[in-house]
């Protein structure tokens, strides 16, 4: 469905297409307001025919996923989920973090909500099983292992310490832990530790039986009393519905054993029935989740459409799949501490959203008032230079947009102009390229030529922008609006000593209570300018530090680099060596085996 302008305002499949129009527009006043809100915008129909009842259903989902109907229930996040995969196709498999699921035969658990949750689930199983975190190609004859070998966390396979059986052992054990077999796992470390100290290695029986009760530790505390199901692998689906966004919260369940939780949420879900939203949000997350559909998934309303939904998830498991909605008994007492769940995280969601929308206003409102402000502040841009003594200078671009980080738009700029220690002509620079783009944005808008605006954050206007110093770097900033004719953007400086503003043509600094969140809004953005800045000049210093005399000379590259040190050793063994000696490596001539001598 599509309105005037050819926006798509709602996407959804029919097997009897008349009978689903017929529900949209027949007399009846039992239409939802969310529905006659729709069909007040509608002005076109577009519509595909497809071979089945599962294809319509992935049509729709890509479709939903596609244009982001406003009228459609849709995973807030419309991204690819990150998985943990495991590779044993490979002769020493990693544990790693992806987002593209194949089918090529490698073992995947998931999906997880956000790439912290993914990472603290990697996390632990790294703190309990010693596989390997390295990327180099495993030959067994390293010189030495790392320092992850002396701390227990890997078995070194690199150095011969451990073979190709003893690593397959420990991935074997990080599958069955994944996958919740968490007894065979304890019974293989304990047989391991039992064979370790007949041996007399009671060192690495110490290891074994530590690691074997951080298994139970963390075995204990996912625990939960599921093992009466006659089928132990299951989702468990439960949403709490708020305004227009619904919390759903699913426990993932293998062997008996509560292995994950995570949440996720439903947008544009006002007026929508609870079993509308599920159902959409089971079409939505298993299409990314294909290769880990259990064999049950328990939820908490059940979808209209289930059948079809029930089908589909058999061609995508490739096996039997069963959607149950239960009434009594233990699946009904797991569903609820899910439902549970989900009601705390949503009203927690609420408090946080309020809480923080509430201290955000109060700063901007505030600093508005400080500052005269002649439009209400949305977007806050703030500069700051970083170098030692004249290396490497740097500059930062950082963006807040209703008083929250906006790392997408933040920019990095490496000073060219500037020689030498010299912050305000290098804040002259900065603040002249950034502000050239919107200089030409404003030009091609007037004469009707848009093929140049460009759309990124540099053709944004600031509400205000800040600068990190005092007086010196508010003049310079200062300075450039007025060459560039820049008149309706405010300018500030926040100085470090006294944490004092200043504005153009005032004498004297407005000075902001210590407890106004005026103050902590513009200290926050100075920070991370500050932080942002500094990253960026370690980087560029670590490089530098990473070079060689060798990086000077022109026509060698790393190739060539390479070449040298495998012959001579070390870049004194390069000095000491003679012209035709240095001409004889493969890649080198006589003339820049000269030009190398003359440099290093």
């Amino acid at each position: 469905m599509k309105d005037s302008r050819g926006s798509v305002l709602y996407v959804g499949k029919a097997a009897i297409l008349r009978n689903r129009l017929r529900q949209y527009f027949s007399s009846s006043t039992n239409i939802p307001n969310k529905t006659r809100r729709m069909l007040g915008h509608l002005h076109d129909f577009e519509y595909i025919i497809t071979e089945s009842a599962s294809e319509a259903l992935i049509l729709e989902n890509t479709l939903i996923k596609r244009y982001k109907p406003r009228y459609n229930a849709r995973l807030k996040d419309d991204k690819t989920y990150p998985y943990l995969k495991i590779d044993t196709n490979e002769d020493y498999p990693r544990v790693y973090i992806t987002r593209r699921v194949l089918k090529d035969g490698a073992d995947y658990f998931g999906p997880f909500a956000t790439s912290g949750t993914v990472r603290k689930t990697m996390d632990l199983v790294k703190r309990l099983f010693p596989y390997r975190s390295c990327t180099k190609n495993i030959t067994g004859t390293d010189a030495r292992p790392c320092l992850e070998y002396y701390i227990n966390r890997c078995i070194a396979p690199c150095t011969g310490q451990a073979s190709k059986e003893d690593y397959s052992k420990v991935i074997n054990q990080v599958l069955m832990f994944m996958n919740g077999d968490t007894t065979a796992v304890t019974d293989d470390l304990k047989t391991n530790m039992n064979k370790a100290s007949e041996e007399l290695e009671f060192e690495r029986a110490a290891v074994l039986r530590d690691r074997i009760k951080a298994v139970e530790k963390v075995t204990e505390e996912r625990r939960m009393k599921v093992e009466a199901n006659p089928v132990s692998d299951m989702d468990v689906i439960a949403m709490a519905q708020g305004s227009n966004e619904s919390w759903v919260e699913v426990f993932f369940i293998r062997k008996g054993k509560l292995i994950g939780r995570d949440h996720f949420f439903m947008e544009g879900t006002q007026d929508y029935e609870s079993d509308l939203i599920l159902g959409q949000f089971v079409k939505q997350f298993y299409q990314t989740a294909a290769l880990v559909v259990p064999p049950r998934i328990v939820i908490q309303h059940m979808p209209e459409d289930a059948e079809t939904i029930t089908e589909w998830l058999r061609e995508v498991r490739g096996g039997s799949v069963r959607l149950i909605c239960p009434q009594r008994g233990i699946h009904k007492q797991l569903l609820d501490t899910v439902a549970t769940n989900a009601d705390q995280g949503l009203n927690q969601h609420r408090v946080t959203r309020m809480s923080d929308n509430s201290i955000v206003q109060q700063a901007a409102t505030e600093l508005e008032e400080e500052l005269s402000l002649p439009l209400p502040l949305r977007r806050m841009e703030c500069y700051d230079i970083s170098h030692i003594q004249g290396s490497n200078t740097v500059a930062s671009m950082v963006v807040f947009e209703d008083g929250r980080p906006k790392p997408a738009h933040y920019r990095r700029f490496k000073i060219k102009t500037v020689d030498g220690v010299d912050d305000f002509e290098s804040m002259r620079e900065v603040l002249r390229r950034r502000f050239k783009r919107l200089a030409t944005a404003r030009a091609a808008e007037q004469t009707g030529d848009t093929a140049l605006v460009e759309v990124d954050s540099f053709g944004v206007i600031p509400d205000l922008v800040l600068i990190d110093g005092g007086k010196g770097q508010l003049s310079a900033a200062l300075e450039v609006f007025l060459e560039m004719g820049i008149d309706d953007v405010p300018l500030a400086s926040l100085a470090k000593e006294n944490e004092e503003l200043f504005v153009p043509h005032t004498p004297e600094p407005i000075v902001l209570p210590r407890n106004s969140q005026a103050l902590h809004l513009v200290q926050r953005i100075r920070d991370e300018a500050h932080r942002f800045a500094i990253t960026f000049h370690r980087n560029l210093r670590s490089k530098d530090s990473l070079k060689s005399p060798i990086d000077n000379v022109t026509g060698i590259g790393p190739k060539r680099k390479r070449m040298l040190m495998r012959r001579f050793g070390t870049l004194k063994g390069i000095k000491e060596a003679a012209v035709d000696d240095i001409a004889s490596v493969p890649g080198m001539t006589r003339s820049l085996a000269i030009r190398l001598k003359q440099t290093i």
